[in-house]
């Protein structure tokens, strides 16, 4: 079996870029090992929390015990399945700052400055978020990706945008356009009641039109002949190797974990790291699994003073409840993620724009479904957005089925714990505001005891969680940087007819969640790759506030 194009993965960045190969007629195989999404547990927006901890729909991953998070190992969920983490994740959708994409580019990533990049995500973006006065001019409006926005009808996200309001943070009726400092609604990749993920958006109409296949398959390696890639080694789930040959090019689009590790085990990457495990090597490139970067976050949550929260459904007859409107309707509270509400603020005069991101929830409620023994309550889900720390995606063995060995290295730059400190207090002050104030009872965690610098600290080291966003681990790079492994056009640097096109290629992490960036470098990837002239920029100037130099908000 071969084609034009093999691309490894059917996620977030695979399935835009496979939609947009066989759009312009080429002959696109998605090689994927995961299976369907079909079912609740993927389509109903409000059971997000199940596919992520569910061994069929996720690959299990685990770091290795962070030293500076006490020894803990944290949950590295990744999506093994149609759509791949599109169809586990929170279907948050941010697009990230506009100097998030100018620093790329200040990075060596030429061509993916914010003005390079906002044409794709407005051609990837079918926006339904004009309601709340947003300026349609910076959103798209004909893509295949539904962008909304929840009803908001619990109270608590109207008193959370209030008290940020209170607290003298701005309001922002669109933090994906032309602001993104501010409280205001929350955007999601829903649609009619349902997970509007890759799968929904691109695989499906692509499979319609004739030219792109999905191969199921656990890829082994690329095979690489006379220094270029010409298909991919896979094994069946009969146990039967065999190679899927590419006619032009080899993509892998398979995660910012699992894209570094196939690098490695095609003998692309550092070398020593390579022969230790008897690999050969085809390219010595040592950034292949470096620059490792996530988002950590606490939760912040409060006992609330009245019964407004979700918690009176978080029993087996509620939830039975729910299930069985969405399933029948489409609608209720099944049909909401229930992040509705945001906010996106700066930490400290001198920094130039936001840099901590909220997620509000009307229920205390962990990502593994755990709630919070005091009943009623709601949470901030709160971190920093461009931690200095970096970690590595390195190989356990040559073996392919072996996981890899992912090290965050989670808090290890100093002023990561000054941040999360920043975070912890300014968000008590903004749940002191009139607007939260009246709804909080007490607060459950960290605790009111917790007010020193070691106290803080303390909490942090035990509770910190991934906001499961890694990215750049096989970062975009002028080729004559040792450690860039793709060049601005997401060509692997030293081998021929092999790109990435995921977050592994991100310079550095973007501002909020990752799976609009990683839908953005899948279209872009597209043009790359198809030699067509790339959308024309646009150099649409976004707001940044005005005495940002002085003033904290």
């Amino acid at each position: 079996m071969d084609a034009d194009y093999v691309i490894v993965g059917a996620g977030s960045a695979g399935a835009a870029l496979g939609y947009r190969l066989a759009q312009a007629g080429r002959r696109v195989i998605i090689i994927e090992h995961g299976g369907s999404d079909a079912g609740p547990f993927i389509q109903m927006p409000a059971a997000l929390s199940y596919p992520m901890n569910m061994g069929i729909y996720d690959w299990g991953f685990r770091t290795e015990p962070e030293p500076h998070l006490g020894g803990r190992r944290l949950a590295t969920p990744r999506g093994k399945v149609i759509g791949g983490s599109s169809s586990i994740n929170g279907m948050v959708y941010v697009r990230g700052h506009a100097r998030d994409f100018d620093q790329w580019a200040e990075l060596g990533a030429a061509g993916w400055a914010y003005a390079d990049v906002l044409p794709y995500f407005r051609r990837m973006e079918h926006w339904h978020g004009a309601r709340d006065g947003a300026d349609p001019v910076w959103r798209g409006q004909a893509g295949p990706l539904h962008v909304t926005r929840g009803p908001r009808a619990n109270p608590l996200f109207g008193a959370f945008i209030a008290a940020g309001q209170q607290a003298g943070y701005p309001v922002t009726a669109d933090y994906n356009g032309h602001q993104q400092e501010g409280f205001g609604p929350m955007e999601a990749t829903i649609w009619r009641g349902r997970r509007w993920s890759a799968a929904n958006a691109y695989l499906r109409p692509a499979l319609k039109g004739g030219n792109l296949t999905i191969r199921r398959g656990f890829a082994r390696r690329v095979v690489i002949e006379g220094g270029r890639a010409v298909g991919v080694e896979i094994a069946r789930g009969s146990g039967a190797v065999e190679v899927v040959r590419a006619r032009a090019e080899v993509i892998l689009a398979a995660s910012a974990i699992n894209t570094p590790k196939l690098l490695m085990l095609s003998g692309i990457g550092p070398a020593a790291h390579l022969a230790e495990h008897g690999i050969g090597v085809l390219a010595d490139r040592p950034g292949v699994g470096a620059n490792l970067q996530d988002h950590l976050e606490i939760y912040m949550q409060f006992a609330a003073a009245q019964p407004v929260t979700l918690y009176k459904y978080w029993n087996l007859w509620g939830k039975a409840l729910i299930g069985a409107q969405w399933l029948f309707t489409g609608r209720g509270l099944g049909a909401s993620n229930q992040f509705e509400a945001c906010g996106f603020i700066r930490s400290a005069a001198g920094v130039d724009y936001p840099d901590i991101q909220y997620h509000f929830l009307p229920i205390a409620v962990r990502y593994d479904g755990r709630a919070a023994a005091e009943g009623h309550g709601f949470q901030a889900h709160v971190g920093p957005m461009r931690s200095k720390s970096r970690g590595a995606v390195t190989l356990r063995s040559a073996d392919a089925g072996a996981a890899p060995v992912i090290r965050f290295n989670y808090m290890s730059h100093p002023d990561d714990w000054e941040e999360f400190r920043r975070c912890v207090r300014l968000t008590r002050e903004i749940f002191a505001q009139p607007a939260m104030a009246a709804h909080v009872r007490r607060e459950i965690q960290p605790g009111v005891d917790v007010q020193t610098d070691d106290q803080i600290d303390a909490f942090i080291r035990e509770h910190a969680e991934s906001a499961y966003h890694p990215c750049g681990t096989a970062r975009i790079g002028r080729a004559d940087d040792p450690m860039a492994v793709v060049d601005p056009e997401l060509r692997v640097i030293g081998v021929a007819g092999l790109r990435v096109a995921d977050s592994s290629v991100f310079p550095r992490i973007t501002n909020g969640n990752l799976n609009a960036p990683s839908i953005m470098v899948g279209e872009k990837a597209a043009d790359h790759i198809l030699g067509r002239g790339m959308l024309p920029p646009d150099p649409a100037e976004p707001w940044l506030h005005p005495r940002w130099q002085i003033a904290q908000r």
